[in-house]
């Protein structure tokens, strides 16, 4: 499955494609239906598809109380306005009561580019990981996306789920012996010097910074960590224990994210030098999603200065 695709168009053709075999399943969406992608889940299941305008606290409730009914809701929006407008409603009508709901942010992180700083939500996994029971899950790419879905479908209880607008590199579905299982993460290449653990569209650019580091001289390990609550914290250790330093790097703020998360774990149980590679704490810029990304060295060569600098560390 070679190519790009945004992991945004590759999840509404996987709701579409799950439709028939899931009937429990309903997507709801705040009049982002075009740009979330849930359209074409609309167009094949219009009866199962419920546009509830620019109402995403509305949204939110319907989708609790259609938990309620033995459904599998869906709802989509930006991610600004899932984790953001409607924060309040996640966590007392969905997070609270532990319902079965998937909260879907899609254009989420500084890749949406020339929609500025006020739509490029760098917080939403902070929020998210802070709500009790709460899954958070980012997958990396379309073949990683598609797998994600069907196990979200089948999960049991809330989880947030976000998408990204770019499209990017599917790489997983050529990894010899990868498979995707939520709450573990997935080694995708081996190193001993270093391990770069990544999320998202950042997977790939790791990937790449892992070629790069070879030529150096430095192995550097590869981490998938597709799901950033529950961490994968066996992985983790593993990781810290044999190759000693850890670089995280995330199209988020470097607070409270997967940074934090592996950083919380590894001063608890297995102190190690981590380099957290994210926006700092600052908003985002308007600009294409490329120049935004480079801006905060968020590319294969931020990754790689971040290896060098934590096997200096050790």
């Amino acid at each position: 499955m070679a190519g790009k695709i945004a992991t945004r168009n590759a999840y509404g053709e996987a709701l579409t494609e799950l439709a028939d075999k899931y009937p429990q399943l309903v997507v709801l969406d705040a009049d982002l239906a075009g740009a979330t992608m849930s359209k074409f889940f609309a167009a094949a299941h219009p009866e199962r598809f419920f546009d509830c305008g620019i109402a995403e606290a509305n949204m939110t409730d319907i989708a609790a109380g259609l938990s309620t009914c033995g459904y599998k809701p869906f709802t989509n929006t930006f991610a600004i306005f899932a984790a953001g407008r409607a924060y309040e409603q996640v966590r007392n009508s969905i997070a609270y009561p532990h319902l079965n709901c998937t909260v879907v942010g899609s254009h989420g992180g500084v890749s949406v580019g020339e929609d500025g700083a006020t739509h490029q939500c760098i917080e939403d996994f902070a929020l998210m990981r802070a709500l009790p029971g709460m899954l958070v899950c980012c997958p990396c790419d379309g073949h990683e996306m598609r797998l994600a879905v069907e196990a979200l479908i089948n999960y049991n209880g809330p989880a947030y789920l976000r998408l990204a607008r770019p499209a990017t590199e599917i790489i997983t579905d050529e990894i010899p012996g990868y498979s995707f299982e939520l709450g573990k993460g997935a080694t995708l290449r081996g190193g001993k010097d270093v391990t770069i653990i990544a999320t998202g569209i950042m997977v790939p650019q790791a990937m790449k910074a892992a070629e790069a580091l070879e030529n150096d001289g430095i192995s550097a390990r590869v981490i998938d960590m597709h799901t950033i609550k529950p961490l994968d914290a066996e992985l983790v250790v593993k990781a810290a224990k044999e190759t000693g330093c850890i670089v995280t790097a995330e199209e988020h703020s470097v607070i409270g994210g997967l940074g934090s998360a592996v950083c919380e774990l590894l001063s608890e149980v297995c102190p190690t030098p981590v380099l957290r590679l994210g926006v700092n704490d600052e908003f985002g810029r308007s600009g294409k999603a490329a120049e935004v990304l480079d801006y905060f060295g968020l590319n294969a060569e931020g990754i790689a200065a971040k290896a060098r600098e934590a096997v200096r560390l050790k």
